[in-house]
């Protein structure tokens, strides 16, 4: 059976003195700007644009997006002047950081054990980074991107939520096509690995590099990096499916989707969005039109009775024939993207005032008696079968 590990990088992977290698980073960056924008300047600007990052929870808004719009603001300038600088920077001087860091000898008999058996192993590093940043930490790993086949590694440029954002788990799975295998987060930070992970439906795996503590994992599985394997090989691997059943994690679900279909999307050539896979199978066009239409038309007129009404009668609808009912394939699939996007964080707004109530009831025409809880979670799995519908399109 494939299984999917969310492997954490920094002092999981990688050993990283975080408090050392972060001001160390921020101080080579200014160093290498400095010519062109005062440290006083840039410094105070890096701090705040990556705090700007970890405050995201916009959809529409890649990271570098977040924390270009206010770094190259505060510095006055665009990013094309300081390009050429910050490309030579991340080519000659970040390499040098390496020094700061050291490789854990769990690591690569760990991740080589796990693509042996055919597991699905993505980088789940926080993405406040370029890629070519983590890339270089990988290889500083010992676990080169030229010869280990992740399925995935974060980066700012690609993702749109940081990991301390639920919403940043189900992106990360969303960019994945949303496997239906066994998942395990493993990390070793409780804010960043741990807590958001569970909250988000995900079985963990708690990386304990000394004597930390918290009565809060106290029960969860726990040990060295180099005591996962054995756990991992001691696990019914059905006891490792996510469930995707709470509030937060139905939320976080709906506000990824967007998200994780911009960054599948980013590089696709305009007939890609029309090709069918098959004939007779939806094109991505066609996926996400479907997407924006039942947002608009079903499940937000759905959730503004769920506010107005008391325990309102919701009719049964038939959306799949809109598909050709409303031409689909003929419209822009980026456009058609950017109104999902716009209007799935209206649902996501209106769903802000009902997050006290979930048990509020409503009638449904085909399930009978169900509640806003069970409700969203009919739209998040039909998020789920839609975005992997879209991955398989796109591969």
């Amino acid at each position: 059976m494939t299984i999917t590990l969310l492997l954490d990088l920094d002092d999981t992977l990688l050993e990283t003195n975080t408090e050392t290698f972060f001001p160390a980073y921020l101080q080579a960056l200014s160093g290498a700007l400095s010519h062109l924008v005062p440290p006083e300047i840039i410094l105070p600007a890096l701090m705040s644009g990556t705090m700007r990052m970890m405050d995201n929870l916009d959809p529409a808004l890649t990271l570098r997006e977040v924390f270009d719009a206010y770094f190259f603001k505060k510095l006055g300038m665009e990013r094309d002047s300081l390009q050429a600088t910050i490309d030579n920077f991340y080519d000659e001087v970040f390499p040098t950081l390496g020094s700061l860091t050291k490789a854990r000898p769990e690591a690569v008999p760990l991740v080589d054990w796990a693509f042996a058996q055919g597991y699905r192993v993505a980088v789940a590093t926080n993405p406040l980074f370029p890629l070519e940043a983590i890339e270089h930490r990988l290889r500083w790993a010992d676990l080169p991107p030229e010869t280990y086949p992740f399925a995935l590694v974060s980066s700012y440029e690609r993702f749109h939520f940081t990991k301390e954002a639920i919403a940043y788990f189900g992106e990360i799975m969303g960019q994945m096509g949303w496997p239906e295998d066994p998942v395990v987060m493993v990390g070793n930070d409780v804010d960043m690995d741990l807590r958001p992970a569970q909250q988000a439906g995900f079985p963990v795996f708690w990386v304990k590099n000394g004597i930390e503590t918290s009565p809060e994992f106290s029960m969860i599985p726990q040990g060295g990096l180099g005591e996962f394997r054995a756990w991992l090989e001691s696990v019914d691997p059905q006891t490792l499916q996510p469930a995707y059943n709470s509030p937060q994690a139905l939320v976080a679900l709906l506000r990824s989707t967007p998200a994780a279909l911009a960054s599948l999307t980013i590089d696709l050539a305009a007939p890609a969005w029309t090709r069918q896979p098959q004939p007779g199978e939806w094109c991505l066009t066609e996926i996400v039109g479907h997407l924006r239409d039942v947002d608009r038309d079903v499940n937000l007129q759905r959730l503004r009775r769920l506010l107005a009404e008391t325990n309102p009668f919701m009719a049964g609808e038939v959306t799949d024939e809109w598909v050709k009912e409303r031409q689909y394939a003929r419209q822009d699939g980026r456009a058609s993207l950017s109104e999902f996007t716009t209007i799935r964080k209206e649902l996501l707004a209106l769903m802000d005032g009902l997050q006290a109530e979930w048990d509020r009831p409503a009638r449904h025409a085909i399930f009978g008696p169900t509640s806003l809880q069970e409700l969203v979670g009919f739209m998040a799995e039909h998020d789920r079968l839609h975005v992997r519908q879209a991955f398989e399109a796109i591969r």
